[in-house]
């Protein structure tokens, strides 16, 4: 084992993934991202959705800072208004995952050969033509990565990758804007 992974620096730059709820609104998403730019923080990843609440979006941003550069990240985004609540979950136990279009020339001689590979990732044909096939993979970064690796040969044509998205895992997360939906005690079913 090596040195570095025996002794981790604490203040080594990894991939961070932060996910905050803000209001649906004109120039929220334009504050967030200035607030990046001028910090000089670089986004390797963005995302953006809505949620299972009206007028609440959630950004999912994957971001290389140290410790404490992610707090100041998260203390920052606070300062933002029209965020509401800010989490950096790359320690919490939680899902992450990406999407992607792969679009690779393949000739009828080589299809089978790709469709083995797709069939390796889990990802499958969306479009077939003569002389291509794009293919739709989901899953974790790496997953995503691998797959374009051994693609590659082929001849890639054409690639887009989503952002991550994420969500931290399990129901024991504490209600971070209002009560779950369907629990409003002033709602009244009628008889």
């Amino acid at each position: 084992m090596s040195p570095e992974m025996r002794n981790p620096d604490p203040k080594a730059s990894l991939s961070r993934t932060f996910i905050a709820d803000v209001e649906d609104r004109p120039g929220t998403l334009n504050r967030v991202v200035s607030l990046f730019r001028r910090r000089s923080y670089n986004i390797d990843s963005l995302s953006v959705g809505r949620t299972e609440r009206p007028g609440i979006s959630r950004i999912t941003m994957v971001v290389r800072a140290d410790e404490d550069t992610a707090r100041r990240i998260e203390a920052n985004l606070y300062k933002l208004i029209n965020v509401l609540h800010v989490q950096d979950i790359t320690d919490a136990p939680s899902v992450v995952r990406e999407l992607a279009f792969i679009k690779v020339s393949a000739n009828h001689e080589q299809r089978g050969e790709v469709l083995r590979l797709c069939e390796l990732f889990r990802a499958r044909v969306v479009d077939l033509h003569s002389h291509s096939m794009t293919v739709e993979i989901t899953g974790c970064q790496d997953k995503v990565h691998r797959l374009i690796e051994v693609l590659r040969p082929f001849g890639i044509l054409e690639l887009l990758r989503t952002g991550a998205v994420a969500m931290v895992r399990g129901s024991d997360q504490q209600p971070t804007l209002e009560e779950p939906l369907g629990n409003d005690p002033t709602d009244e079913v009628a008889a």
